[in-house]
């Protein structure tokens, strides 16, 4: 069936809320409006306000709220309305969620998801365009993903509310309303792994790795680098944190090549950790170096200049012109 990527991540929470009673959904609007991107639309309705529960504006509160539930046997997801709203919370995640399971040897588990609309290109105001993912993955001790289709937004958001470990679940606000064909039966039968790389395009010429709202850009400029005649393998990184650098590194090994893109500002962005890893295992089968195409080391500007910030296919085929003509 035909499914939005938001429509596809509703009825992941349906289906986690009916397997698991301790499965609760918290966070601002999320129960009768349906949250400010209508993911939890319906979910209300019916499953009770004592399972969806719409919490005051205050997002330390939530987590904190979401945190001592845990302790107490539930599984917590909670809903930060913007990527922006979240550090307020900061302290909550990085220095109790993350760490409880460490410092109690194994013993005390907090299972919680922590649900984070991310990126821009809606042109929404400031603190609503945020890119905090690398926050996130520095941190020992938290799971960091991010799906680009329905599918997977599907499939890995039952992944996350199910596991013991606390997941920082990231999903790309300009993609809510992608639409595609999902085949939701398959994925429940066959899911795939939460920590996996995928290779989305097969290519040969230069390896492209993306994650979030970037896949589709990556995607559609290996559509255009096609009509050149160059040939560029996509990788959806999908998980932030445990990072597959397997499936990057064969893919590296064949193409010589490797170019990271991700909306988050270069300087310390993902795409650091990726290259020197790479760089690393892949040193002497490099034909070029490493390039990263990101957004700019600068606040995130105001709506009507975010084009020229955010990478765009025309910048990561300027990224490909480089790498083939090292």
């Amino acid at each position: 069936m035909t499914s939005t990527f938001a429509a596809a991540l509703n009825l992941g929470l349906r289906r986690s809320l009916e397997d698991d009673p301790k499965v609760v959904l918290m966070g601002e609007d999320i129960g009768r409006l349906g949250g400010v991107f209508r993911v939890t639309d319906t979910l209300q309705k019916d499953f009770g306000d004592n399972r969806v529960i719409d919490t005051p504006l205050a997002e330390s509160g939530i987590i904190g709220t979401a945190f001592g539930m845990a302790l107490r046997g539930y599984r917590p997801v909670c809903e930060i309305q913007f990527d922006g709203f979240v550090y307020p919370a900061f302290d909550q995640i990085v220095s109790q969620v993350a760490k409880i399971h460490y410092r109690t040897s194994g013993n005390v588990l907090a299972p919680i998801t922590i649900r984070i609309p991310f990126g821009g290109g809606i042109g929404s105001v400031e603190h609503h365009s945020e890119s905090p993912e690398a926050y996130f993955a520095h941190t020992a001790g938290l799971r960091v993903v991010s799906p680009s289709t329905p599918a997977d937004a599907y499939t890995m958001i039952r992944q996350a509310v199910s596991l013991d470990d606390p997941v920082v679940f990231l999903e790309p606000k300009r993609r809510y309303w992608d639409k595609a064909e999902v085949d939701f039966a398959a994925l429940d039968r066959d899911p795939y792994p939460l920590d996996r790389a995928r290779v989305c395009r097969p290519g040969s010429d230069a390896t492209v790795v993306a994650y979030g709202g970037m896949v589709r850009t990556a995607l559609t400029a290996a559509e255009i680098a096609a009509g050149e005649g160059r040939s560029l393998e996509i990788i959806d990184l999908r998980s932030l944190s445990p990072i597959d650098f397997d499936t990057i590194e064969e893919s590296v090994l064949r193409t010589g090549r490797l170019i990271v893109t991700h909306e988050a500002p270069v300087f310390a962005g993902l795409g650091a950790e990726i290259a020197a890893r790479i760089a690393e295992r892949c040193f002497y089968q490099l034909e070029a170096p490493i390039l990263r195409v990101g957004g700019f080391d600068i606040p995130y500007p105001p709506a009507k200049l975010e084009r020229h910030h955010l990478p765009d296919p025309d910048r990561i085929l300027d990224a490909v012109d480089r790498t083939l003509a090292a």
